[in-house]
C-alpha cells in the first residue's frame, strides 16, 4: 500500500477512533428507530417528512421524562405553599411560569437534536478546563441538591403509607434502591422505561385529580387565579419559590440527552426538523399535563387551608396529616391519597435524577464507565447525605423546613450555570449550523434567562440578608456572592467574545 494512502486512511479512521472513545448519552443499539415507517425516498429531502401519528407515538417519550422535574416533591411542596398563603391568586404565575419552563426545554432539546451531543459534553468542547470543572461542580451540586428533596419526599411518603411504622431514614434506603430498579428497566430498552413513568405519572394525576374531586375547589376562582394576574407584599415570596422551582438546572442538561434515545441522522436536515416538530408536540403536551397536576395541588390547599392559621405551617411532613383532619373520610382517606401522589412523585424523580447525573458526570468528564457503574456513583453522592440529613432532622418538622429552603436556594443559586451555557451555545452558527436560534428567539430567551436570574437573585438576596446574623457569616457571603457574580459575567462575556471573533474571524490570534 502506497504510504500516501496508508496515511489517508489513518486520517480518515481518525475522528471514528474520537468518537469510540467519547461517552455518548446512548449506544446505537439502544436507539429508538423511527424512519422506515412512511419515508419512501424522502432522507435526501431538504424539508421534514408529512406529519405522522404514528412517528409522533414513537418520538414520545423523553418530554415526559423531562417534565417529571415539574412533579418532583420540591415543587409540589411549592405548590401546597403557595395554595394555602396565596390561595388561588397565583395560578397564572404558575401557567406563565411552565411556559417559561417549556420554552429553555425546548431550547434544550433543540441543541441535542442539532449537535447530537448533549450540553454538558458540548461544555466540555466549548468551555477552557477550569470553566468546566466549576460548571460540573456547579451542576453535580444542584443535582444532589434536587436529589435529597425528591429521596425526603419519597421516605414521607413511605412513612404516611406505613403508618408511621416506617421511620424517615428506613423511607431514604428504600428509596436508594430505585437505582437497581432503573438498571434493571433499562436493560429491556428506552421504550420500556419510558412506559414506566408513564404509569407514574398517570398515578400522580390520578390521585391529585381525586384529591381536587374530593375537595371541590371554587371553579369561578380557579379561573379568575389564571386569567388574572395579581401580586401582593404578602405573596411575592410563594410568587419567587413557584419561578424559582419551575427550571431546574439539572433538567436542562437531562433534556438535551434524552432527545438523543431516537435515531436521528443530524446530518440531514429534515431528518432534524422533522424531529424537532415531535419533540416540540410532546413537551408540551406533558408540560400542559405538568401544569395541571401542579394546579390541582394548588387549588387543594387554597381550598382547604387559605386564611386558616394552618396555612404557614404546612410543608410535606404534615400536608397529609393537615388533609386527613379537613376531608377524612370518603370511600379512601385522603391522606393516602396524597402518599401515593407523593410517592409516585418521589420515585419518578429520583429515577431520572440517577439518569441525569449519568449524563452530567459522562459528559462533563468523558468518563467510559459501565452503566451500574455511574449509576451507582451518582445515587451514592446523593443517597449518603440524604441518610445523614435523614437521621439528623427525622424527629423535627421545622428542621426539614428548613433544610428545604437551604436546598431551594440550592437550586436558585446553579440556575444560571445551566441557562447561560445553554443560550450561548443554541446562538452559535459552527455549533448549530442552520439550526442556530435567530434574533427574535435570541432575544426572548435572553429576556427570559434575565428574569429568572433576576427573580432568583431576589430569593438569595432575602434568605441571605435574614441568615448573615455575624461578621464572619456576613465576610463568607460576600466573598461567595463576589465568586459567584464574576463568573456568571465571564459566562456571558465569553459568550459575546466568542460571537464577535467567530463573526470576525481575522480577530482570533493565528488567522491573520
Amino acid at each position: 500500500m502506497p504510504p500516501q494512502q496508508h496515511e489517508q486512511e489513518q486520517d480518515h479512521l481518525l475522528p471514528l477512533l474520537a468518537d469510540d472513545r467519547e461517552e455518548r448519552a446512548y449506544d446505537p443499539t439502544e436507539k429508538v428507530v423511527v424512519i422506515g415507517l412512511d419515508d419512501g425516498d424522502l432522507d435526501n429531502l431538504s424539508t421534514a417528512p408529512p406529519f405522522s401519528w404514528k412517528k409522533l407515538w414513537l418520538f414520545t417519550g423523553p418530554g415526559f421524562l423531562m417534565s417529571i422535574a415539574f412533579l418532583d416533591p420540591g415543587n409540589l411542596e411549592g405548590d401546597l405553599q403557595s395554595g394555602a398563603i396565596a390561595g388561588y391568586s397565583l395560578l397564572w404565575l404558575l401557567l406563565w411560569a411552565t411556559a417559561v419552563g417549556l420554552l429553555v426545554q425546548l431550547l434544550s432539546a433543540r441543541l441535542g437534536v442539532a449537535t447530537g451531543r448533549h450540553l454538558a459534553e458540548l461544555c466540555r468542547e466549548e468551555y477552557p478546563s477550569w470553566a468546566r470543572m466549576v460548571l460540573w461542580v456547579m451542576a453535580e451540586l444542584a443535582l444532589i441538591g434536587s436529589d435529597i428533596q425528591e429521596v425526603i419526599g419519597s421516605a414521607i411518603a413511605i412513612k404516611i403509607l406505613s403508618n408511621g411504622i416506617l421511620p424517615l431514614w428506613s423511607g431514604v434506603v428504600i428509596t436508594a434502591l430505585d437505582c437497581f430498579i432503573f438498571l434493571f428497566l433499562e436493560n429491556y430498552g428506552v421504550r420500556k422505561l419510558e412506559a414506566v413513568f408513564a404509569v407514574l405519572i398517570a398515578t400522580m394525576a390520578l390521585s391529585f385529580a381525586w384529591m381536587f374531586g374530593e375537595t371541590k375547589p371554587s371553579g369561578s376562582e380557579l379561573l379568575i387565579g389564571i386569567l388574572v394576574p395579581k401580586l401582593s407584599s404578602k405573596t411575592i415570596q410563594q410568587a419567587v419559590g413557584v419561578v424559582g422551582c419551575i427550571i431546574m438546572p439539572h433538567n436542562v442538561f437531562l433534556h438535551s440527552a434524552l432527545v438523543q434515545s431516537r435515531d436521528i441522522d443530524n446530518s440531514k436536515k429534515g431528518r432534524v426538523q422533522e424531529a424537532l416538530r415531535y419533540y416540540s408536540i410532546e413537551s408540551t403536551i406533558a408540560l400542559v399535563v405538568s401544569f395541571m397536576i401542579n394546579l390541582f395541588v394548588t387549588t387543594v390547599f387554597a381550598k382547604g387551608f387559605y386564611g386558616t392559621e394552618q396555612a404557614n405551617n404546612i410543608g410535606l411532613v404534615n400536608a397529609g396529616q393537615y388533609l386527613q383532619e379537613k376531608y377524612g373520610g370518603g370511600l379512601f382517606p385522603i391522606l393516602y391519597i396524597w402518599g401515593i401522589g407523593l410517592l409516585a412523585a418521589g420515585q419518578s424523580s429520583t429515577i431520572t435524577g440517577t439518569y441525569a447525573g449519568q449524563f452530567i458526570m459522562g459528559g462533563f468528564l468523558n468518563l467510559r464507565l459501565k452503566k451500574w457503574m455511574r449509576a451507582l456513583i451518582t445515587r451514592s453522592c446523593a443517597i449518603v447525605p440524604t441518610i445523614i440529613v435523614a437521621l439528623v432532622f427525622d424527629t423535627s418538622e421545622d428542621m426539614l423546613d428548613v433544610l428545604n429552603e437551604w436546598l431551594n436556594v440550592l437550586q436558585s443559586v446553579q440556575i444560571p450555570f445551566a441557562l447561560i451555557p445553554l443560550l450561548y451555545l443554541v446562538s452559535q452558527e459552527h455549533i448549530m449550523g442552520t439550526f442556530k436560534i435567530g434574533p427574535i428567539l435570541k432575544m426572548v430567551s435572553w429576556l427570559v434567562a434575565v428574569l429568572v436570574i433576576l427573580i432568583n437573585g431576589y430569593l438569595l438576596l432575602e434568605f441571605f440578608s435574614s441568615e448573615a446574623n455575624g461578621v464572619l457569616i456576613a465576610t463568607v457571603i460576600g466573598v461567595f456572592t463576589t465568586g459567584y457574580v464574576a463568573f456568571i459575567i465571564y459566562l456571558v462575556s465569553r459568550g459575546i467574545t466568542f460571537s464577535s471573533w467567530r463573526a470576525h474571524p481575522k480577530l482570533v490570534p493565528g488567522t491573520e
